[in-house]
């Protein structure tokens, strides 16, 4: 077989139901294998919205998302989805076409080191020099990506490697020497957890997206529960634990409930599982959760007491460490006393905003969640709309919020929206965005058309780049510079696509808008021209202490 075909192949037997991505020069023999293929390929409309489509597909389902560009500028556009989906732990595979393996190093037409610009922002990557390497890459790259804490890894494929023969061996086995990941832990910290949890008095279980990933979020229930300890969830980690139960604290952090935020200041024991105590979480370092002993269960051992010093570090997969835990507790502790001040602070600091005549966002989402029941997979772009749809949708099930994450990607909601709809394509896709973020990768409109992904786009559109502005309005005296967005008709760009644009400037239309948009049999556009100066809250500025919150009405 020629590499090509062989890469087409072992993409099959991978189990790879769909490809995003964007010809040139380079790949043209991969191209042409793919015209005989039944794997499905979606041509994006640029290769950003090629990685972050596959970055959304692998969220909406936990498989494996693929995407493919040419050499050069094709490569070097991949490169902020890749990023985005290396700072989530997201399994995806980058295919990138290369020049001819002489050529390199020489400077040739749209030739760059994307093996050495992606060094920092992937898992692994390959540059493939040898035909007869090839399958077993492909397999090396599926294995590593998918294994132990996920990621993006990148595979370069020059030109003359694709067009090359080889006999096709398909490697049945993987094995790759110093890469071992731990899936279960040690049984003597599992004993050391379960006796700190036995005797904790005010106890918080703090979830991160590893819940998500691993396929804990009925062990991590079942925890909860047989403990009584409340959950406070990271933004990845929304979805793991249901936002409607009664021991959910919602999302904590910069932009989280004051009682999630309360709760872990005011806890004698966080049991973190699957998180990374980054910064938005955990405000100043020194000041944070400073009464409580941590176990910290994850399965990358480089993430245990990077930030924050642990008692009882537990290296494995959370789904079986849970599972684990769950059998080592005897006895469960006695926490009414806790309960009782948890539910307090939960009464005094309600999520809350000032309801008026005006369109709200926080009651865009509300309506949004009230018509899907809590049903849809929700995605977002970055900036106040995530934070919006964050506190004000609830997630009852995981991999129902796609979200950048780590890296605040703007532009990444409406192409993820795509990709979950692929991946998911009986499941109503919303993308929560604003009109700063969504002119980012609005060229998508034509694959969702020429494609019929029929994706739904609700746009708070408050005519600034809002979370910017509001800092501005916060801690540089209202001196607004440079985030003034001009945005342009919404209706008629999605309707110059063949996609619907509905407006909605009045509340009362609001939720026929948003039945309208969920019963429409194509992609829509909702404008929704909000309040322009709405801001979100609770916040935590920058540096402070995550209980020294402004907590303002929005």
């Amino acid at each position: 077989m020629t590499g090509a075909k062989i890469l087409v192949e072992c993409l099959k037997r991978e189990g790879v139901g769909a490809i995003f991505g964007y010809p040139g020069g380079v790949v043209l023999p991969i191209f042409d294998e793919l015209y005989d293929s039944d794997i499905k390929f979606i041509l994006t409309r640029h290769e950003q919205g090629a990685a972050h489509a596959a970055d959304g597909y692998s969220r909406a389902t936990g498989k494996i998302g693929v995407c493919l560009a040419t050499s050069g500028p094709g490569a070097t556009n991949l490169v902020t989805g890749i990023a985005t989906a290396y700072m989530d732990s997201i399994p995806m595979v980058a295919i990138t076409g290369q020049v001819k393996t002489f050529l390199i190093g020489s400077d040739a037409f749209q030739e760059a080191d994307i093996t050495g610009v992606t060094r920092p922002v992937t898992k692994h990557n390959f540059l493939v020099k040898d035909v007869k390497d090839l399958a077993l890459i492909i397999r090396e790259a599926f294995f590593i990506a998918s294994t132990g804490r996920p990621g993006p890894v990148l595979i370069d494929l020059p030109v003359d490697v694709q067009q090359a023969e080889t006999e096709f061996v398909w490697p049945e086995d993987v094995q790759i020497r110093g890469y071992k990941p731990t899936y279960f832990g040690h049984p003597g910290q599992i004993k050391k957890a379960a006796r700190l949890i036995s005797q904790a008095k005010q106890p918080v279980i703090y979830a991160g997206g590893g819940v998500i990933t691993s396929g804990a979020h009925r062990e991590l229930k079942e925890l909860a529960e047989k403990i009584k300890a409340p959950v406070a969830m990271t933004l990845m980690g929304l979805g793991g634990f249901p936002g409607t139960h009664e021991l959910s604290l919602g999302m904590l952090g910069m932009h989280g409930t004051a009682y999630a935020n309360h709760a872990i200041m005011g806890a004698d024991l966080i049991i973190a599982v699957g998180a990374r105590f980054d910064d938005r979480v955990t405000g100043r370092l020194d000041a944070f959760a400073p009464h409580a002993k941590i176990v910290h269960i994850d399965i990358d051992p480089a993430s245990i007491s990077k930030n924050v010093k642990v008692e009882v570090p537990v290296v494995g997969d959370a789904k079986n460490i849970l599972g684990q835990l769950i059998e080592e507790i005897k006895k469960a502790p006695d926490i009414s006393a806790w309960l009782k001040t948890v539910e307090d602070w939960r009464k005094r600091h309600p999520l809350h905003y000032k309801d008026n005549d005006k369109i709200k966002p926080q009651y865009v989402v509300e309506q949004i969640y009230d018509l899907t029941k809590g049903d849809a997979i929700i995605t977002t772009e970055v900036g106040q709309n995530q934070m919006w749809a964050a506190q004000w949708y609830k997630y009852l099930h995981p991999r129902s919020l796609i979200s950048s994450g780590g890296l605040g990607t703007m532009g990444f909601g409406f192409p993820a929206a795509m990709g979950a709809k692929v991946a998911c394509p009986d499941k109503t896709v919303i993308d929560i965005a604003g009109d700063g973020s969504i002119q980012m990768n609005i060229q998508e409109l034509a694959t969702c058309v020429c494609n019929k992904i029929n994706v739904k786009v609700a746009i708070l559109n408050n005519g600034y780049l809002g979370m910017v502005r509001q800092w501005q309005e916060l801690f540089y005296k209202r001196r607004y510079s440079q985030v003034c967005i001009y945005a342009p008709d919404f209706v008629k760009l999605a309707e110059s696509y063949g996609a619907v644009g509905i407006l909605v400037t009045r509340k009362e239309e609001v939720r026929p808008a948003i039945e309208r948009a969920l019963s429409v049999d194509n992609t829509v556009f909702m404008d929704f021209r909000v309040e322009p100066e709405e801001n979100v809250f609770p916040m935590v500025p920058a540096g402070k202490a995550i209980n020294e919150i402004i907590g303002g009405l929005a």
